[in-house]
């Protein structure tokens, strides 16, 4: 049975949210364990459980100890972004956005920015 608390994205990705915590979610079949790691902070920091149920206790408990650990050494709880990025795409798809751009009288990166913006998928929740 899937539970509500683990939801898949379109590439069958599975995650699962303490706000504002998201962490990647992973099955591994020989040890029969759920293992996660929490996304977007500087650290490494996973849990496990057999069950859901025991893996949505482990985050939680993952969560609130970044937290405290955060605290103590006066550190940042999410990773920083600088607002660049790079992206592997096919050569002629580059030369269309390019040509677009052109046609468009904007600039490579407002195109991709205004792409981005309009596709829904910042605003709406994850999975």
């Amino acid at each position: 049975m899937f539970h509500p608390f683990l939801r898949a994205d379109r590439n069958k990705a599975l995650f699962i949210e303490n706000n504002p915590f998201l962490a990647t979610v992973h099955f591994n079949a020989d040890d029969e364990v759920f293992f996660g790691k929490i996304e977007q902070i500087d650290d490494l920091v996973s849990f496990e459980g057999r069950s859901v149920v025991e893996l949505k206790r482990a985050f939680r408990s993952a969560v609130e100890d970044y937290l405290d650990i955060c605290e103590r050494f006066i550190k940042p709880v999410f990773k920083s972004y600088k607002g660049s990025f790079n992206a592997r795409i096919e050569p002629d798809l580059h030369r269309q956005a390019v040509r677009h751009s052109i046609a468009r009288g904007i600039s490579l990166n407002q195109l991709i920015r205004d792409a981005i913006r309009s596709g829904g998928f910042l605003t709406a929740n994850p999975g």
